[in-house]
């Protein structure tokens, strides 16, 4: 006999009763489906590790010490001073020099590090073989020299009475220990640094090109100079982007150690840019907090810097497709 749902059964109890006294199973996953979603955890754990330790931990201890007063020693506790040391940073007037210096040194930096790997990239396509082989591994080498070797070479080429630069140019000029081109000395001895691997990177995004585009463009009668502007380098830009990218957060760390050795953030201050002056906060002076305050301001001005420039590269560069 058919009991309809809501009538109640001969025993008094309805189906639906029976279904809502019922418990529910819960299906738990089995062992092995738990370790397979793990398993993409477990490969990045260790990086995950080494991240918080060497990264976000002195991180967050810098953000710490820079509201704190401390002279680096251990028997010497630290003593909270607020917002001080910020409210100081706002007051001395090294620091607007040297984020001065720094703008100087990033747009010094930018040809060399754009500009002319362009050109010689461009320059150099023709040639082939063990040449091609050669010239790379002479425009790369000075990438590959220690900047303290490198300074006490340019130290010697830019000595004011016998150096090569001045009987070369015919000039007496202090290269180095002369207000008026200490900057220009840094700049141009980093960028002789950086040019052969910014060189590599130009090279590496031409091969990447599609050369459809340019047969394509020769079959519709284009020029090589009318290749280059209209498809080659609108297809570099993603590679002109990041050298722009690397050159302006880290150009000044890449001038640091040439300037720690060369001129010491002078003369009269005219190479000391943000890097370096957090450096003299923390290891001449013995402030440990201006140091550290000064690494979160340049921490925080250099990640907005950042963000801004990946989101204008996202609308000026172009991608190839195919």
């Amino acid at each position: 006999m058919l009991i309809p749902l809501g009538d109640p059964s001969p025993s008094g109890t309805t189906p639906r009763d029976v279904f809502a006294a019922a418990p529910a199973r819960v299906r738990r996953p089995s062992r092995g489906r738990l370790l397979r979603r793990a398993t993409p955890y477990m490969y990045l754990a260790p990086a995950i590790a080494l991240l918080v330790i060497w990264t976000y931990r002195p991180l967050a201890q810098a953000v710490q010490l820079s509201f704190h007063s401390w002279n680096l020693l251990p028997d010497n506790p630290m003593v909270g001073v607020g917002g001080n040391n910020y409210r100081r940073l706002t007051e001395l007037p090294e620091v607007g020099e040297s984020l001065w210096h720094t703008v100087e040194v990033i747009v010094g930096l930018l040809p060399f590090a754009v500009l002319a790997p362009v050109v010689i990239a461009f320059a150099s396509r023709s040639v082939t073989g063990r040449m091609r082989v050669l010239y790379q591994s002479v425009i790369f080498a000075p990438f590959l020299v220690a900047p303290v070797a490198s300074a006490a070479a340019w130290r010697w080429l830019a000595e004011p009475e016998d150096g090569a630069i001045n009987r070369v140019l015919g000039l007496d000029v202090n290269w180095i220990n002369d207000t008026r081109t200490a900057q220009l000395a840094i700049i141009v001895i980093t960028g002789w640094h950086v040019v052969g691997f910014a060189v590599l990177v130009v090279t590496a995004g031409i091969a990447g090109i599609n050369p459809d585009y340019h047969e394509a463009a020769r079959v519709d009668g284009a020029t090589n100079a009318q290749i280059d502007r209209w498809i080659t380098l609108p297809l570099l830009s993603p590679s002109l982007v990041l050298l722009t990218l690397l050159t302006v957060l880290l150009s000044a760390q890449w001038t640091f150690p040439l300037i720690d050795t060369l001129t010491q953030g002078g003369p009269s201050g005219a190479t000391t840019n943000v890097y370096y002056l957090l450096w003299e906060y923390g290891f001449q002076t013995f402030d440990a907090g201006m140091s550290a305050a000064m690494g979160i301001v340049v921490f925080v001005l250099f990640g907005l810097l950042a963000a801004g420039l990946v989101r204008l590269s996202e609308r000026v560069t172009f991608h190839d497709d195919k």
